[in-house]
């Protein structure tokens, strides 16, 4: 296990949303996805979530997603922190594929709003509870309406934090009041889920992100948060505003395609998506060029 975790920080401060590499035919790259994980561990991140939406989970088969956690682990599994996502709008399907993680080896799991479904809040409530329940392993919750549909509220993810493994939250809600007051009652781990809001979350309580523009600027996000914490305000708030295009140009669609798209300009393992995702047009490309430039990012 990566020495970074204590009780404030279980996971570290800095680690990537993954994406999943595939073979031009569309199989799962295993050999891809292990250099991938590498690079980013090398880059500096203390964690990877494997099998998250940014990993494509929605499209890739319960086997391939440990496959895929197996691979990662015996890659990087003793220099950072394997968080698997497991978390689907089925409760049962997602206390299976929690149990499979741990099986397999990862070292926490990602547990997302169940979506489309929009359960109320004490269905989410008993949802990531029996999932906790399932496992030995630590959770981190990921609360993020605007794909879910639902938001974990306050009062939810405080009766949430009273499990002994339920111990951070992924915030992609983007409500910095919200997080406040959540941070405050909770005690979670907080980690950013919204890269734009990367120092805003911090300025409130966060303690470190889960990034997808980190597969691109991982040793900037480290220079930040270790600025932050530093005392450096001054510091951290310049990579910030240095990384605003950065920021603005991965999500000028979906992360998914400009991060793979970004990292195909750089030669590292990405391969096509599987549908309905679909490949940057080369106007998009161009677009990402440009606002990957202006923030610093060498192709």
């Amino acid at each position: 296990m990566a020495p970074t975790s204590t009780p404030q920080t279980p996971f570290g401060r800095v680690l990537t949303a993954m994406v999943t590499p595939f073979t031009a035919d569309g199989a799962l790259d295993l050999d891809g996805a292990q250099r991938l994980a590498t690079h980013l561990v090398d880059a500096g991140n203390d964690g990877l979530i494997i099998n998250g939406t940014t990993g494509e989970s929605p499209t890739t088969s319960d086997a391939e997603k440990s496959d895929l956690v197996r691979a990662v682990l015996e890659a990087v599994g003793d220099r950072a922190h394997i968080v698997a996502g497991v978390g689907t709008n089925d409760t049962h399907h997602s206390l299976q594929l929690a149990r499979q993680a741990e099986k397999t080896g990862a070292h926490g799991l990602l547990i997302v709003t169940p979506y489309y479904n929009k359960p109320p809040q004490d269905g989410l409530y008993r949802h990531f509870k029996t999932i906790a329940d399932a496992t030995e392993l630590p959770v981190m919750l990921y609360d993020i309406p605007g794909r879910s549909g639902v938001p974990i509220s306050t009062e939810t993810l405080v009766r949430l934090a009273e499990h002994p493994r339920i111990v951070a939250n992924k915030d992609a809600k983007g409500d910095l009041g919200r997080a406040s007051w959540a941070i405050a009652r909770s005690g979670l781990a907080w980690y950013s889920g919204d890269d734009m809001l990367n120092l805003p979350l911090l300025s409130v309580g966060a303690v470190g992100f889960v990034s997808v523009v980190g597969h691109v600027v991982t040793p900037e996000l480290r220079a930040l948060v270790d600025a932050y914490t530093s005392g450096d305000v001054q510091k951290a708030t310049e990579i910030h505003q240095k990384l605003l295009p950065v920021y603005t140009g991965m999500f000028r669609t979906q992360g998914v395609m400009t991060t793979k798209a970004a990292l195909t300009l750089q030669g590292l393992p990405a391969g096509p998506l599987r549908a309905p995702m679909i490949e940057c047009s080369p106007e998009e490309i161009e677009q990402l060029k440009i606002d990957l430039a202006a923030g610093g990012v060498q192709l």
